[in-house]
């Protein structure tokens, strides 16, 4: 079983900015993609961000081009969601989560990740 620890989340005002964090204690964090999704009550977890295991390929959401940035490093088991020009819209629970898919693949759906962190919430003013 592979424990996936959100970090970072909090209260920021519109226009600002916060990074999340996301660590595993296992040693197959390398070869894992990971990505990055949010949740509000009532609704679906939404795709924000993919990075493969290489970190050579980046997929965003319409939603948060330009804005977000997600990357790995993968000497300390860390994945980062930087996210800048924050929107009241951007309040969430964040998730991240690890796909074990061995081929390369660009994941945007949540069905085809195999673990995820409890969440982090986002919560931003106006």
């Amino acid at each position: 079983q592979v424990q996936l620890v959100e970090s970072g989340g909090g209260l920021v005002q519109a226009g600002g900015s916060l990074r999340l964090s996301c660590t595993t204690s296992g040693r197959t964090f390398s070869i894992y993609h990971w990505g990055w999704f949010r949740q509000t009550p009532g609704k679906e977890r939404r795709f924000v961000a993919h990075i493969s295991r290489g970190g050579t390929t980046t997929v965003y959401a319409d939603s948060v081009k330009g804005r977000f940035t997600i990357s790995r490093d993968n000497a300390k088991n860390l994945v980062y969601l930087q996210m800048n020009s924050l929107k009241p819209e951007d309040t969430a629970v964040y998730y991240c989560a690890a796909d074990t898919q061995i081929t390369s693949r660009t994941s945007t759906s949540p069905g085809q990740y195999d673990f995820w962190g409890q969440g982090t919430q986002v919560t931003v003013s106006s």
